[in-house]
């Protein structure tokens, strides 16, 4: 079993790196692969509403300048998925928005090709907003027929300067949390 984990901030090893890598740690105890792709720094664009993955239904965006469509066939190729952003204006980062965005279509325009994976949400916040976040990313894995499991508490953790989620002893029993609730359902799903 394999999870692809995508972190969506524009630091590579900022506050939602650290608590991608908790939930992926707990992953890996349970014998679950991981992989965490950095959004950091690459162009991506939104959706054009061009609906071409409609008509070729090849399960690639038709945007092909940039990495999206690896990203998308990662994600297929995935049992479950992660993608983490942290809080920017009380939503996630345009990365991430990109992300949804153009997976999300291709997803549809397939079939729900995302259909019965297990999708985690994962949250940075300095102080508000990150319950948004949280909801964003969430939308994308239900409306694509995903499973998404819980923890203890909304899967989020509070600090602004890199390193500082790591303070956030709830946050951090959260991610733990959550890696472990996500591996017990993929097991089960595979089962």
């Amino acid at each position: 079993m394999k999870v692809v984990a995508f972190n969506g901030s524009a630091r590579k090893k900022g506050n939602t790196a650290i608590m991608i890598d908790i939930v992926c740690e707990e992953l890996q105890r349970e014998g679950i692969n991981t992989e965490v792709i950095s959004l950091a720094g690459k162009n991506l664009s939104g959706c054009i509403a061009c609906y071409k993955c409609f008509e070729r239904k090849n399960r690639r965006c038709s945007v092909e300048d940039d990495e999206m469509n690896s990203y998308i066939e990662m994600m297929l190729e995935a049992d479950g998925i992660i993608i983490g952003s942290p809080t920017y204006f009380a939503d996630v980062t345009a990365n991430t928005k990109a992300l949804i965005e153009r997976a999300g279509m291709v997803a549809r325009a397939n079939g729900d090709m995302f259909r019965r994976k297990v999708g985690a949400a994962v949250v940075a916040v300095r102080r508000g907003g990150a319950t948004h976040v949280f909801n964003s990313i969430n939308h994308f894995f239900l409306i694509g027929q995903m499973v998404v499991p819980g923890s203890i508490y909304w899967n989020l953790a509070i600090g602004r300067d890199p390193g500082q989620v790591r303070d956030d002893e709830e946050g951090m029993r959260t991610m733990r949390m959550l890696g472990q609730n996500m591996a017990w359902l993929l097991k089960r799903i595979k089962d």
